[in-house]
């Protein structure tokens, strides 16, 4: 349904607005949120209808890989505070970590591992090793998500990558990388999130703002995060996040 009082054309006359305003190096982001939000209904209909590739997304709405406005198309979305994400995340570290250390087995082996390189209780570092353990206890492969390459410029590393977080810097050096990027379909869309876990929030973030699919490998993490953290849907959790849940609530 378009908004109100807005038809079609006139909301591709605000669209147009956002493209020209979004070339300026200082875009103004009271006018940006003001044409998204009267937008909302067009690209909504587009995401969800046409589902266009992630190119075309950039081309024609180029506002919606900006921090900010994930951030309030996330509420436009589902009426939730995307911020909400870190809360979530660290209300449930104290316990995860616990639960990370008591794994035996090859999931043992991998979270000790992430364990050890945690150098320092800093917050952003908790956060961190949580992100990195959680596919892991969950079953998840977060080989093709996390990419790790020496050189944003090497798009070999990533250019076949669906869904992912780029980390540059050296490959011993996981948890603490030199610069970090958002791909999507190959292209990065988000260049130089602050950390790893603002970076995860962000991608969780446009995974509502464009209507994607989890990726097969990821799913269960990803889950997580919206069922357990965001208590978002109402289906049934699959065994491993109940079983993960439940134990976080001992």
């Amino acid at each position: 349904m378009l908004q109100k009082g807005m038809e079609d054309h006139n909301m591709e006359g605000a669209r147009q607005v956002l493209v020209h305003e979004m070339m300026k190096t200082k875009p103004n982001a009271s006018l940006v949120k003001k044409e998204m939000d009267v937008t909302f209904a067009l690209h909504r209909k587009e995401f969800v209808k046409d589902k266009p590739v992630i190119s075309q997304m950039l081309q024609r709405w180029p506002a919606l890989f900006t921090e900010s406005q994930v951030y309030h198309e996330f509420s436009r979305v589902v009426g939730e505070n995307l911020r909400d994400f870190f809360d979530a995340l660290d209300h449930i570290s104290t316990n995860l970590m616990e639960i990370f250390k008591k794994k035996k087995g090859l999931t043992g082996q991998l979270l000790a591992e992430l364990l050890r390189l945690t150098k320092t209780s800093e917050t952003t570092d908790i956060r961190r090793l949580c992100l990195r353990g959680l596919p892991i206890i969950l079953g998840d492969d977060s080989s093709a998500f996390f990419k790790t390459c020496s050189d944003a410029a090497d798009k070999e590393a990533y250019n076949e990558t669906p869904v992912g977080i780029i980390i540059i810097g050296e490959e011993n050096s996981p948890l603490n990388p030199s610069r970090l990027g958002i791909v999507l379909e190959g292209n990065v869309v988000f260049d130089g999130p602050a950390n790893l876990p603002q970076a995860f929030c962000v991608l969780f973030g446009l995974t509502y703002a464009l209507h994607l699919d989890y990726l097969k490998y990821m799913k269960n993490t990803f889950l997580f995060v919206q069922q357990v953290m965001f208590n978002l849907g109402k289906s049934q959790l699959p065994p491993k996040i109940q079983t993960l849940k439940n134990q976080l609530a001992e």
